[in-house]
Formats: C-alpha cells, sequence, structure tokens
C-alpha cells in the first residue's frame, strides 16, 4: 500500500473515500467534521441522522468507523470514526489505532482503493500531533484487509498544516 502525507482540504480530495474525525453523534461539529458536513450537503446529514434512528441509536463509539455516501463530495464515500478526547482522558493509543484500522476495514468492505485520513484525534480532542501520526502511520502499515475484501491501495494523509505534515512525514519515516 502506498502512502503520502500533504497539506490540503480533505473535502476537495478526489479518492475514493474520506474520513472523518466524528463525533458520536454523527450529527456533525466543528473542524474537520464541520467542513465535510458543509462541503456534503444536506443529504449527508439525513443519512446519519437515519443511522442513528436505526443502526446506532446511542451514537458510534470510539474507534469504530461507519460509512456513508460521499454525497456533494468528490469522494464516493465518507468514513466516519470517533476519536478518543485527550481531553476527557481518553488516552488508550489502542482505540486511535483502531479509528485508523476501523476505517480501512470499511474502506474495504465498500471497495474504496483510495482513502484520505485526516490527523484523527488531533486538534480539539487535544492528542499530540507526534503521537497521532505514529500510532496513526503504525495502523495503517499494520492493517490487513478483511477475508474476502478488497484491498486498499493508498492511502493520503491529509493535513491542515506544517505541524502535521512534519509529524506525518516524520512517522511515514
Amino acid at each position: 500500500m502506498e502512502l503520502e502525507a500533504v497539506i490540503g482540504d480533505i473535502t476537495r480530495e478526489h479518492v475514493d473515500a474520506i474520513v472523518n474525525a466524528a463525533n458520536s453523534s454523527l450529527m456533525g461539529g466543528g473542524g474537520v467534521d464541520g467542513a465535510i458536513h458543509r462541503a456534503a450537503g444536506p443529504g449527508l446529514l439525513e443519512e446519519c441522522m437515519e443511522l442513528r434512528r436505526t443502526e446506532l441509536p446511542d451514537g458510534l463509539p470510539a474507534g469504530r468507523a461507519v460509512p456513508t455516501a460521499g454525497h456533494d463530495l468528490p469522494a464516493d464515500w465518507v468514513i466516519h470514526t470517533v476519536g478518543p478526547n485527550a481531553r476527557r482522558g481518553e488516552t488508550d493509543p489502542a482505540v486511535l489505532a483502531s479509528c485508523f484500522a476501523s476505517s480501512l476495514d470499511v474502506a474495504a468492505e465498500v471497495g474504496a482503493a483510495t482513502v484520505a485520513f485526516p490527523a484523527v484525534s488531533a486538534g480539539v480532542f487535544g492528542w499530540a500531533m507526534d503521537d497521532v501520526a505514529s500510532i496513526g502511520v503504525e495502523a495503517v502499515r499494520a492493517w490487513r484487509p478483511p477475508e474476502g475484501g478488497s484491498g486498499v491501495e493508498k492511502v493520503r494523509f491529509v493535513l491542515a498544516g506544517e505541524e502535521g505534515l512534519t509529524a506525518f512525514t516524520r512517522a511515514l519515516g
């Protein structure tokens, strides 16, 4: 699998799937989550509301992932994952690693060969960018497609600025 890190706007990525650093409600929020909801249009919120009514009445737990359509985005899919919130004492690296691995599992299930990730749990969730980069890159490198699933061929870490790019470039070695 090819891995790369770039500075950019994840809502403009021409990939099969983008990963949303969501909150458990799936109803949008700030940062990457809010930007994705705004760019995808009202259909994304409607689909998320349906998930909450049916499959996820208590919300999406940290470390898990769920797909929706991309709606008005260039990507066909949005894969929502909830990272651990360090500001609330959620500091287990295994939960953060699970965000990346679970998102790739979902990508394989929907047939996405190219996936763009943000720095899940950095920013408002309080994780240090270097930790997110090292845990995220390690989880992606360790990931294997589920039995019978298609493989993800390319992962692009799309970062908002130089701090993220530096951390992910270092983690990519």
